[in-house]
């Protein structure tokens, strides 16, 4: 495998079977590992060695449990299923186990709340009332908490909840919070009775789900408002347009579409799981005297080789839970994707935000969704239709089908960064920036397309590298000729409305649905939110989900060169994040907490910039408690004076267990040092954290401040760092993900 060392880092942190800690396979050793098990169905040993052809060539990658755990133990393959929700408390927590169990090995859920009665609803076994959908959201939130320790892949969920439910405005609302929910990614169910509600301004029904009753009304588009001023300000809740995906329901007499996967890109039945797989288009191209094409021939042969992998994995899969197994081979719903898009797109020097690069996503999507559709018939009259096949929209056709759906465009955090190529069907977040690899050194990170095209034109030198790496994009690098530059266009880069436009390229030829993130400035304003809510709508996408950059996890990161913009934090002699000054005078405060090692007293004090330093005393002066806490003070210290936020401080220290916890005021206090994240937290709530500015860059000569308005500065990242490696999260496929490696929110 041709693999870059962040794709090979990645594969041996996630992937690779380990024994005691020790990785015990190569890459190779993985992917035939993989290709025998899929092609254990297949008389033809040929399969074998196609499956692990197209993988090996980073033509085609499954996703990510079919990676790392087909042919081991668990062999779990799937990476999305939906779980129904049943409005009784059996049902809800016979759901959350199973909940655990899917998560456990590796998958990711979807619910649908809708069900639910209302909060303060009748209930009429106990005379009691209903506690609502988004207390039990809450209990599902601090069950996956718990879960996400065993497995190889952090638990993730999609809660859906329906626009004419009751509670639709304590939902729409329950994430202002970040703190809040935070395993959930968030989405309305919206109606296209709804929308014409706002579009005329009037007012709606809503419907208790346990009576089936109308119990009062709400403005239409107030609520539409409201969904996109919680947009606007931390890019939840997104929008699914559920008439829309029942509209494209394959097999409607089996079931009702009611919530998707967490990223949104799968919908499902009730029960219901699908595996996922993507093509690499950049590696679709080739050079035809001297001019770059698409190779459809190729591109054919990867989608029906894609399409025979999926389909395997089907009866190669060991479920977690039977009633899923059922529905699952009735159906037997494949996703197959790509990844790379807007590498292909650099590599034909055709700009992302252009109509020729809108019409050519549509043209891939057609082909790749005539092939598959032929590949699956073919498989159909080979193997047999799925079980559910009358009563479909197939049998009118009268053509044998092997899948209910064979095409979704999946997030590829992971994999595209193993095949070294750009995420899904997104721009590129950065064409170079600056990432920590081990013993505090720094790696220029490169786009393989980007650096090949350069020294392709010759243009390629190390300081344009590094200059390219302080804003991310090359708008204003004029050693970089401008019809070059139209064609190496960043998120950012691309408005709004070419993000929508190329996701409804794509959905018009996908049989399920589109996983992308509008991407927007920070100084997007809220009717930029709702235009582009109203444009995905009118273009036909199924749901869309927004990230209004700096919205999430503290201020926005930027990075742009000295003295154009006030530098946030000092840099050492190798140009490496160095703590400010102390002031001579500060102010703070000094709280109690008792803890399982004795009575902590924590000190914290600011200055005009926000909180800079932590005391803590414990015990004994000398003692092994006293010299921890002091420790812990001591770095916490240094990180806020070098300009890390206190969230992130807090997000570190909380939930760090000792053998002695202890309830303290109605609460529990796990150990000291989730004792002094406690009294930081107690303390942002009361005081806000001042100037608190985020950290600077890695890279030579760069400092990264607030967001300023400047041509000569580019909004990059999302201000989060990656609870795995601390590496840099960015929004897209709409989900956190980290470009390092590959860590991501939603799975």
């Amino acid at each position: 495998m041709r693999l870059s060392d962040n794709a090979r880092t990645v594969l041996e942190r996630r992937y690779l079977a380990k024994i005691d800690n020790e990785i015990v396979e190569t890459p190779e050793d993985m992917l035939r590992r993989v290709a025998k098990n899929i092609a254990q169905f297949e008389d033809d040993p040929m399969w074998e060695e196609r499956f692990f052809e197209v993988m090996d060539n980073l033509e085609f990658l499954p996703n990510s449990p079919t990676l790392m755990n087909a042919g081991r133990d668990l062999q779990q393959l799937s990476a999305c299923f939906v779980l129904p929700v049943e409005d009784s408390m059996e049902g809800i927590f016979d759901t959350l186990r199973n909940t655990a169990l899917i998560q456990k090995s590796g998958g990711g859920t979807g619910f649908s709340f809708s069900r639910l009665r209302p909060n303060s609803d009748m209930v009429s076994t106990t005379g009691g009332v209903a506690s609502g959908p988004v207390s039990f959201m809450k209990c599902y939130n601090a069950a996956t908490d718990a879960i996400k320790q065993g497995g190889t892949r952090r638990g993730a969920n999609m809660g859906i909840l329906r626009v004419d439910h009751p509670d639709i405005l304590q939902f729409i609302q329950c994430k202002a919070d970040p703190n809040e929910i935070t395993n959930f990614n968030l989405s309305v169910a919206i109606t296209e009775d709804f929308m014409e509600a706002v579009k005329k301004d009037e007012p709606y029904q809503l419907i208790n789900p346990r009576s089936k009753e109308a119990v009062g009304e709400l403005n239409a588009r107030e609520v539409f408002e409201l969904i996109v001023e919680m947009a606007w300000k931390n890019g939840e809740p997104g929008i699914v347009f559920l008439d829309r995906m029942n509209r494209f329901n394959p097999t409607p007499l089996v079931g009702e579409i009611e919530a998707t996967n967490p990223c949104g890109e799968q919908p499902l039945l009730p029960n219901e799981s699908c595996n996922l797989g993507s093509i690499n288009l950049a590696r679709m191209a080739k050079n035809e005297n001297g001019t770059w094409t698409i190779d459809w021939d190729r591109l054919q042969e990867v989608v029906e080789i894609g399409v025979r992998f999926l389909d395997n994995v089907i009866d190669a899969n060991r479920y977690p839970i039977r009633a899923i197994e059922e529905i699952t081979y009735a159906n037997r719903k494949i996703g197959l994707g790509v990844m790379g898009f807007s590498d292909l797109l650099m590599r034909l020097g055709v700009p992302y935000n252009s109509e020729e690069g809108v019409e050519l996503g549509r043209e891939i999507m057609r082909f790749i969704q005539t092939k598959g559709h032929e590949a699956s018939s073919k498989l159909g009259e080979e193997r047999g239709s799925f079980p559910n096949y009358k009563g479909s929209i197939y049998e009118a056709t009268g053509k044998p089908m092997r899948n209910a759906t064979v095409t979704t465009i999946a997030p590829t955090g992971t994999i595209s960064i193993i095949a070294g190529c750009s995420s899904g069907i997104e721009p590129v977040f950065a064409l170079a920036f600056t990432r920590n690899v081990m013993d505090n050194d720094q790696l220029i990170e490169v786009n393989a397309q980007f650096e090949a095209i350069l020294k392709e034109e010759g243009l390629y030198s190390p300081e344009l590298i590094e200059e390219v790496a302080r804003v991310g994009n090359v708008r204003d690098i004029e050693a970089i000729p401008e019809e070059l530059r139209k064609v190496f266009v960043t998120a950012y880069e691309t408005t709004p409305e070419w993000h929508i436009r190329m996701q409804a390229a794509f959905q018009e030829f996908t049989d399920n649905a589109v996983s992308k993130t509008v991407n927007f400035p920070q100084e997007a304003t809220k009717e930029d939110i709702r235009n582009v809510y109203e444009l995905a709508y009118e273009l036909g996408c199924k749901g869309v989900t927004v990230y209004r950059a700096g919205s999430r996890d503290g201020e926005v990161l930027t990075v742009g060169h000295k003295g154009e913009t006030e530098q946030a934090a000092t840099l050492d002699e190798n140009h490496r994040p160095a703590p400010r000054t102390r002031p001579r005078v500060t102010t703070g405060q000094t709280v109690r907490v008792k803890t399982g090692c004795g009575t902590l007293y924590v000190t914290i004090n600011a200055d005009d910039q926000g909180i800079c330093e932590v005391f803590t005393t414990i015990g004994k002066a000398g003692g092994c408690a006293g010299s921890f806490s002091e420790a812990t003070a001591r770095l916490i210290s240094l990180a806020l004076r070098s300009g890390v936020g206190p969230q992130q401080v807090i997000k570190q220290l909380k939930g760090i267990r000792c053998p002695h916890p202890i309830w303290q005021d109605g609460r529990q206090i796990l150990s000291c040092p989730d004792a002094i994240a406690h009294v930081l937290e107690e303390y942002l709530q009361n005081n806000g954290n001042g100037a608190q500015r985020p950290a600077p860059s890695a890279s030579t000569g760069v400092a990264v401040t607030r967001e300023v308005k400047s041509t000569q500065s580019s909004s990059l990242f999302s201000g989060a760092v990656c609870p795995e490696c601390s590496g840099t999260m960015v929004e897209e496929s709409g989900c956190a993900t980290c470009l390092e490696c590959g860590f991501s929110r939603c799975s």
